[in-house]
């Protein structure tokens, strides 16, 4: 069964996420520690589309506890056209904040 969380996490959590830059433009991804790979996210640690264009903002996220109904779902929804995926956001998070904006506070950053 999958879940949607909207509180910090602890310890590594399988997720599909999406994130936005502030012009909305959308990355699809998946991880086996969402909380970490957000944080690679948001210090651009990892060269590619999402430090590219500031890709860094979570706005909506899902958690299971399999992998690879992880990788399926995040496969599903980048098949999704992109009104889907706003539709997916806005369903969840109509202001489009960004969910991760608590979760690094004294972690440098």
């Amino acid at each position: 069964m999958r879940e949607t969380h909207h509180w910090i996490m602890h310890g590594p959590v399988i997720g599909v996420y999406l994130l936005s830059s502030l012009s909305r433009r959308l990355y699809v991804g998946v991880s086996g520690d969402l909380f970490a790979r957000i944080w690679q996210h948001r210090r651009g640690v990892v060269p590619g589309f999402t430090s590219r264009y500031r890709i860094t903002r979570l706005v909506w996220f899902e958690t299971t506890g399999n992998i690879r109904a992880a990788i399926e779902r995040e496969k599903q929804i980048k098949n999704w056209s992109r009104a889907r995926k706003v539709e997916l956001i806005e369903s969840a998070n109509p202001g489009w904040i960004d969910l991760a904006r608590d979760w690094f506070h004294n972690r440098g950053e």
